[in-house]
């Protein structure tokens, strides 16, 4: 016989920038019976004094306060106030992790992503979002490509000149942008134009920006799959090519949520092609040499995935500090005494190692561990066109050996 599932502990009302008139009974409902109302004072706000609850104002940094203030509630009727739809990129999400999904009652209201994509009859499934709300604006670079619409979830008034700034820089300058204010109340405002234009002041900080995106002529073109032109990135000459580069990527086949380690990172390539792979791939690029680190993070933001964290110092002796990957690309530094063992130490089963080298040296010691582990061991050779007097022939490049294994035990 089961026992009855807890009465949810704590409930949560989306309201948008209609403010009470535009809730729905049951949230009107929730907020009066609430005996702790907590929220952004904007949205406690919006609240008429029928809701007599106590009003508890969110502290920055908010995420680290949720568990204690929920805590020093408990036993009361708790009403948390969201703005839009709690569960897109909202307070429910945090909320929901802290409580469990089962302790927690959800009432939501039209996001701004809705309400912007009605006004402009875009399909919301057919439109990227992009928040910034807490996030670098270099995120949003990523997301750039001929003829996308794109929903920027704003941080601030500041934030469509930066967003702006970002599509000139990046090559994006004609793309159209829509600025949307106070989404769905009496002071909707609704302003356009081109990045390259842009000369709009700052305005209401609570704002959503939809962008069509257009690359300008002579705008370098970067696709959704690995294998970005070399002149994407900044480099000493220590860049995996392109075409190997997409090989190595098809290796290490990333996946949603996976983590990279990148160790010999050179200009940062093979991680940030991981990183770009999907918005929830993440890595971690060792580099010791530091103004090799510092290009890696340079070419991290301008390419779109600020989050890469890059790690000054020598392998395998900062390894120990970081956290298990799914996946390890060696790129350089096979050699080192126990930097492949340490590698492969902290693979989990199931986890995946690729190496490359173009040296005999190393390539030897691919050979042996392809000996003891299995795998697969193949030779990348590429050449290019290139003039042969009056002609054209082909210039071979450095034979690359790949190493690619899965632990499985």
């Amino acid at each position: 016989m089961s026992s009855a599932a807890p009465a949810p502990a704590v409930t949560v009302v989306g309201i948008g920038a209609d403010g009470w008139g535009g809730l729905s009974v049951g949230s009107r409902e929730a907020l009066r019976d609430a005996e702790v109302l907590i929220g952004g004072e904007r949205q406690l706000d919006l609240l008429p004094p029928e809701c007599a609850g106590e009003r508890v104002m969110w502290p920055s940094p908010l995420r680290p306060a949720v568990p204690g203030i929920l805590a020093a509630h408990a036993g009361r009727r708790i009403s948390v106030l969201a703005s839009g739809d709690p569960m897109f990129y909202g307070i429910g999400r945090a909320l929901s992790e802290v409580l469990g999904a089962g302790r927690l009652r959800v009432l939501p209201h039209p996001s701004s992503a809705s309400y912007a994509c009605a006004r402009l009859g875009w399909p919301l499934e057919d439109t990227e979002v992009v928040t910034l709300v807490g996030r670098p604006t270099a995120n949003l670079a990523a997301a750039l490509h001929d003829g996308r619409r794109l929903l920027v979830l704003s941080a601030g008034a500041a934030t469509p000149g930066e967003v702006a700034a970002l599509l000139r820089e990046r090559g994006f300058g004609p793309s159209r942008m829509h600025v949307f204010e106070q989404l769905g109340a009496g002071r909707e405002r609704h302003v356009e134009g081109t990045a390259e234009d842009w000369a709009q002041p700052s305005g209401d900080p609570l704002n959503v920006i939809a962008v069509e995106c257009r690359r300008a002529d002579g705008a370098l073109r970067l696709a959704v799959a690995p294998g970005l032109p070399d002149e994407a990135y900044e480099h000493d000459g220590q860049l995996t090519k392109r075409h190997v580069r997409a090989a190595t990527l098809g290796a290490l086949a990333p996946a949603p949520g996976e983590l990279l380690w990148d160790i010999g990172g050179g200009s940062g390539s093979i991680a940030i092609e991981w990183m770009r792979a999907h918005r929830s791939c993440r890595a971690v690029t060792v580099e010791r040499d530091p103004v090799r680190a510092e290009r890696i993070s340079s070419n991290a933001q301008r390419l779109g995935v600020p989050a890469l964290r890059v790690v000054t110092g020598a392998a395998p002796e900062v390894l120990a500090e970081l956290p298990a990957p799914d996946a390890v690309f060696v790129g350089g530094g096979l050699t080192v005494p126990g930097l492949l063992d340490a590698c492969w130490d902290a693979l989990p089963t199931g986890g995946r190692l690729v190496a490359n080298t173009v040296t005999l040296e190393s390539e030897a010691l691919l050979a042996d561990r392809y000996r003891r582990h299995g795998g697969e061991l193949v030779r990348l050779a590429v050449a290019y066109a290139a003039p042969v007097g009056d002609f054209t022939g082909w210039r071979q490049a450095m034979p690359v050996t790949q190493w690619t294994v899965t632990k499985t035990r």
